[in-house]
């Protein structure tokens, strides 16, 4: 029977949330980044040095990633042993591609110790060079210049072992670190993360799941249909997403923002009162802080985004302690965690999981996904 693993994650780390997974023979800790906007695991070259005389192996393939933040990193993959979970809970994956980071941006890791994507092949390309890739260590214009080739995603590989099921669920409870004596220890800043399992955890949600269909096997890219500011009129989504996107808005528990494209983002601050659209853009696009001693979030609207479902629309609400973050960047601050993004593109990060439990279904419907959304615990 397949397993359930459950593991702690935090934000302290880079506002994003990471957790700690094992890699190599050794079973080194390593504190990555948990991404389901890509699909690549990669550990900074660093802090991880292969151990090939006692089973890392290294291979003639090769990645090289960028993301949304402008960060990016060149590495070579190695075939290693990860772990996640501790004791008899514990599962290990041998024969895991690895990418082994030797160039990185410089935001690309930051306090962490690399990242693990949890979205689909597509998004894993590697690339096959003339050489072992570790030994060699190719420059990134000339991993791009190698022959196309795929590596089969960390939670993917899982499942296909029959170890775990292809699904992973979260439950976060803030988009950016809240400040105050002792972030570490401030249970909002902490989190849960389960591999191969989600709806048997019912201490951490209540009520049944609404189901967003998942249109395309890449990211988890998702069809909006509309935007309700409290109770004002929908606002239509553009049905056609951007060149290259297969879709209008993706959900990303890597992006710790509502990213609204621009037209879309306009009509929802129009819906706002003057005094509430004022400090919107004092922090949205002046991305200063606003003092929480000029917020009564009693009276801020609660922000409704309609989701093409398996059956039927889906409504999912954010609310206005989830797009206002308080206490950040520091006790008695506030931001506005809603950002400009690119035409045509919503992308719903943590601000939509912070009130929910969050599954992210790769079995269901065929393989092609579903994400799963229950009120939070």
């Amino acid at each position: 029977m397949p397993q359930v693993v459950r593991i702690p994650i935090t934000n302290v780390f880079s506002g994003d949330y990471t957790g700690v997974i094992q890699v190599g023979p050794n079973r080194q800790p390593m504190n990555v980044l948990l991404d389901t906007g890509s699909s690549a695991l990669a550990v900074d070259g660093k802090k991880y040095q292969p151990d090939t005389a006692n089973g890392d192996q290294s291979t003639n393939l090769a990645q090289t990633e960028s993301y949304g933040d402008g960060s990016s990193f060149t590495g070579a993959v190695i075939s290693s042993t990860v772990t996640v979970g501790d004791g008899e809970a514990a599962v290990a994956l041998p024969g895991c591609s690895v990418a082994v980071a030797y160039q990185a941006t410089d935001q690309m890791f930051g306090q962490t110790d690399g990242i693990l994507g949890l979205a689909y092949a597509p998004l894993d390309d590697a690339f096959e060079l003339p050489g072992d890739t570790l030994a060699n260590q190719f420059p990134a214009d000339q991993v791009r210049g190698g022959i196309q080739a795929t590596v089969t995603p960390y939670l993917t590989q899982l499942a296909q072992s029959g170890i775990v099921s292809d699904k992973i669920a979260f439950l976060t409870r803030r988009s950016f670190i809240q400040d105050g004596p002792d972030p570490a220890s401030d249970p909002m800043n902490q989190g849960v993360m389960i591999i191969g399992g989600g709806e048997e955890s019912t201490d951490l949600y209540q009520g049944e799941f609404q189901v967003v269909k998942v249109v395309s096997d890449d990211w988890y890219s998702t069809v909006l249909r509309s935007v309700i500011v409290g109770s004002g009129s929908p606002i239509a989504a553009r049905l056609q997403g951007p060149q290259g996107m297969p879709s209008n808005s993706i959900i990303d528990s890597g992006t710790n923002s509502l990213n609204i494209s621009p037209q879309m983002l306009s009509a929802m601050i129009a819906k706002f009162t003057p005094a509430q659209q004022r400090l919107l853009k004092q922090s949205i696009q002046d991305q200063q802080a606003v003092s929480m001693s000029d917020l009564d979030l009693s009276q801020w609207p609660v922000i409704t985004f309609v989701m093409q479902g398996d059956a039927g629309d889906v409504r999912l609400d954010v609310s206005p302690s989830n797009y206002w973050q308080v206490n950040s960047p520091q006790v008695g601050f506030a931001q506005a965690a809603i950002t400009e993004g690119d035409p045509g593109l919503v992308i719903l990060g943590l601000p939509l999981m912070n009130g929910y439990f969050t599954i992210f279904d790769g079995e269901a419907d065929g393989g092609r996904g579903v994400v799963k959304f229950a009120k939070a615990r």
